[in-house]
């Protein structure tokens, strides 16, 4: 029945477009005329004003029709007489909700005290053929409103603001760095040998090289390079692809931040992480303290830091510095508990470290509710990070909020020689079944061989921390287009034999 309707509704509106062209009107001319923001004219009272915007409304009444037009800054009452515009008055009976609209006329308040324009004359600016669905009983389903974003941001104020927020954010990193001299930079999408992170890429080809092409995982190995080239402050805020789950969390096209800092180490990363998320709250909604799904947040300077291990022992009750073999390690994860398919991972994994990881993951990741910051991360987990004075761990750490990782850091492995095991290391882990093993990027080893500064490294998911800071629980509240199942499977076409 709905589907009907929506197809009288389209048709009437279709005509109405064919009788404003045969009164020789164009329903979607290019250009518009002088305006001014409504919440500025609202102000302006007694004087012409001209603004622009969408129909919300249209109340007719005999010779005089009154409507309610919005821009991006705020709503305002029309008023349309016919003893005024004359002949333009009868097509106001050709207009429909969610029109666009031009209008000029004289600011003034109504007997009830509504600010209303008295229109003198007006243009229709696009004509919408389908009616804009109603904010309390349309756009109910969660996947419809992400796959129609342009309607859940027009009737939602609140998705809207998100992605406000979401700008105000990624300008206040900006803004923290370039104050402090870092150069931001552009690094290739499109890459011959992916890196920078444990994840499986997404893969295509090239048809005039004749070569094989992965969309980056991240930006990091690039940035890296440019640190050897002479840069000593260089940053990326850039989109990176992951061929992996989707959940709250998780988006296969996500944002982030990274940046690389010459003769620093992930001592002074923590540091500056804490720093840039501080100012950045300070500056998008003025304060370090707010609610995340019920919970009060607060990401002021200092967080709370663990090494990896402690967190372990402290969160799951299991000291993963007692575990002497690999099977007194496996038996200890047993003990958790853990569902039956993630002990399929268990198995496969060679080292103490590996496995001290995955109770990391499973035990202690989704505990981490409050801005905190683990350190010190197994070597086995950690292919480019410059190892400890134990030189079972590495100079890594990352920061945790509401149980998830918010980004991945540490002093850059500047040996090329303990960067090539580490890489013949990662070859062993993919070949016993670790797809998401970092793969050997043998220009890279060439380009360290030439000198590589002691560098820390730093990276914040963007869209995790606009997550917090906008009490988002699902990732794709925050990301404008997130990726979505096909409505419609699509054949894949068969190989030509």
């Amino acid at each position: 029945m709905a589907k009907k309707r929506l197809q009288e509704i389209r048709k009437i509106r279709l005509e109405r477009v064919e009788k404003l062209r045969e009164l020789g009107i164009e329903p979607y001319p290019g250009k518009v005329k002088d305006k001014e923001e409504v919440k500025v004219v609202r102000k302006q009272m007694g004087k012409t004003v001209s603004v622009a915007g969408r129909l919300w409304s249209i109340r007719e009444h005999g010779n005089c029709c009154f409507a309610d037009l919005k821009d991006e800054t705020g709503a305002i009452q029309l008023f349309f007489q016919k003893k005024i515009i004359n002949e333009q008055f009868k097509l106001v009976k050709l207009l429909d909700i969610g029109d666009f609209i031009w209008v000029k006329g004289k600011v003034i308040k109504t007997k009830s005290g509504e600010v209303t324009i008295d229109i003198i004359e007006f243009e229709l600016l696009a004509k919408s053929i389908r009616p804009l669905p109603s904010t309390w009983h349309g756009l109910k389903d969660v996947e419809e409103r992400y796959r129609k974003r342009y309607l859940d941001t027009l009737l939602n104020p609140e998705v809207k603001k998100r992605f406000e927020i979401r700008a105000d954010i990624i300008t206040s990193i900006r803004e923290f760095l370039d104050k402090r001299g870092y150069v931001e930079v552009e690094t290739p999408t499109l890459q011959p040998v992916y890196g920078g992170g444990l994840a499986k890429p997404f893969k295509t080809h090239h048809n005039v090289l004749d070569a094989d092409l992965y969309l980056r995982i991240s930006d990091e190995m690039y940035l890296k390079r440019l640190i050897i080239g002479g840069f000593e402050k260089v940053y990326e805020i850039t989109k990176v692809f992951r061929n992996e789950g989707v959940d709250f969390d998780h988006n296969p096209e996500f944002t982030m931040f990274e940046a690389m800092t010459a003769y620093e180490d992930y001592e002074y990363g923590m540091d500056i992480i804490e720093e840039i998320i501080e100012y950045a709250a300070k500056k998008t909604l003025g304060t370090t303290e707010f609610e995340f799904q019920g919970t009060k947040m607060s990401v002021k300077r200092p967080w709370k830091r663990y090494k990896y291990v402690e967190a372990i022992k402290e969160i799951a009750g299991i000291d993963p510095m007692s575990w002497k073999t690999l099977e007194e390690a496996k038996n200890a994860a047993k003990k958790l508990e853990i569902r039956e398919d993630k002990l399929g991972e268990l198995k496969k994994m060679k080292s103490i470290g590996e496995v001290i990881a995955f109770v990391f993951e499973e035990a202690v990741e989704e505990k981490l509710v409050q801005p905190t910051i683990i350190y010190d991360y197994p070597v086995e987990i950690s292919p480019l990070a410059k190892k400890c004075e134990d030189p079972r761990f590495t100079q890594r750490f990352e920061m945790f909020a509401f149980g998830s990782e918010l980004g991945n850091n540490y002093t850059e492995l500047n040996d090329p020689v303990d960067l090539k095991k580490r890489f013949i290391e990662e070859k062993k882990r993919e070949e016993a079944g670790f797809e998401e093993a970092h793969q050997t990027d043998d220009d890279y080893l060439e380009a360290i061989e030439y000198g590589f500064p002691p560098t820390c490294g730093i990276a914040i998911g963007v869209d995790r921390l606009v997550m917090l800071f906008t009490d988002a629980r699902n990732i794709k509240e925050i990301i404008a287009f997130p990726t979505l199942r096909p409505k419609v499977k699509v054949k894949k076409k068969k190989k030509k034999k």
